[in-house]
């Protein structure tokens, strides 16, 4: 057999095995995180190495494994973008009680559908700059003024669950939380009251895309698996943690999702200065399903 036609019937063979493959997995592509899912290539969609069940149980989202290296995501589109974030936003409202909506299009209008320069380079899609307090990565990019510090995070899916302790843990954004999560215009609009941003059209725009890709439908979706529309009382739980090297406080908060200050008022700290086998008390939100 020549060559050229070896090569030829080949290519067929792949060809025909890639076409049972497509047919058996089907042609719509959709990241899911709360499985468990092995390590992927950092180009990849996120996905999540899940270390305890209990999160998922009780509603909260798991974040990924930290590795330490920058992981970068090939986002095309808006609609990419919805379909890449919709699950986590979904997650979140579970856990802070803001909207999807509100996360998705503030996602989106920040960081240019994960495809701004910021986003690119720091994996911060909400444009949260360094404020007094921030203990982690950072970088600098030019936005109302030059040369800002703005906060850095290895996987794009950090940069969702600090968005939701930002908005929930400073007390300017304390009065959206009495509104009803399923009142996307006024969350916009209060977003805008707060200071999140300078631009006068900062709520209509949110409210545009969140109209014009229906994203209060993840909204919906939330509520009708029984989460309340309406803030409910608080109920915590207390346990201790005890510091182990490399954690800092804004770790603990993390894993713990409280606040930095919050942690340091309850444990009568002056500074964020912790050490290796410290005793120090947390409290988590017990979320109701």
């Amino acid at each position: 057999m020549s060559p050229i036609l070896k090569n030829t019937r080949s290519k067929i063979g792949l060809l025909m095995i890639l076409a049972i493959l497509l047919t058996a997995c089907g042609t719509k592509k959709r990241t899911t995180y709360a499985k468990r899912t092995e390590k992927q290539p950092n180009t990849s969609k996120p996905v999540t190495k899940t270390t305890s069940s209990t999160k998922e149980e009780e509603g909260l989202y798991p974040m990924p494994e930290d590795t330490g290296k920058f992981v970068k995501f090939p986002i095309t589109s808006v609609q990419d973008y919805i379909d890449t974030f919709s699950e986590i936003a979904q997650f979140e409202m579970k856990a802070y009680g803001i909207p999807a909506s509100i996360t998705l299009a503030q996602g989106i209008l920040e960081s240019g559908s994960g495809r701004s320069k910021l986003a690119l380079k720091t994996n911060n899609h909400f444009g949260i700059k360094c404020h007094k307090g921030w203990k982690g990565d950072y970088d600098f990019h030019d936005d109302d003024e030059k040369g800002e510090c703005f906060r850095k995070y290895n996987h794009p899916m950090y940069s969702f669950r600090d968005h939701s302790i930002f908005l929930s843990s400073r007390s300017r954004y304390a009065f959206l939380f009495d509104y009803r999560k399923d009142d996307y215009k006024r969350w916009a609009k209060g977003l805008k009251q707060a200071g999140y941003a300078t631009d006068r059209k900062y709520p209509q725009k949110l409210i545009s895309f969140i109209e014009q890709y229906k994203l209060f439908e993840y909204d919906k979706q939330v509520l009708k698996e029984g989460y309340p529309a309406k803030r409910i009382p608080k109920t915590y739980n207390y346990t201790t943690h005890t510091v182990e090297k490399g954690d800092t406080l804004y770790s603990i908060s993390r894993k713990y999702f409280v606040s930095v200050p919050d942690l340091m008022e309850l444990n009568n700290m002056d500074s964020t200065t912790i050490s290796i086998g410290q005793k120090l008390q947390v409290k988590s939100q017990k979320i109701k399903k």
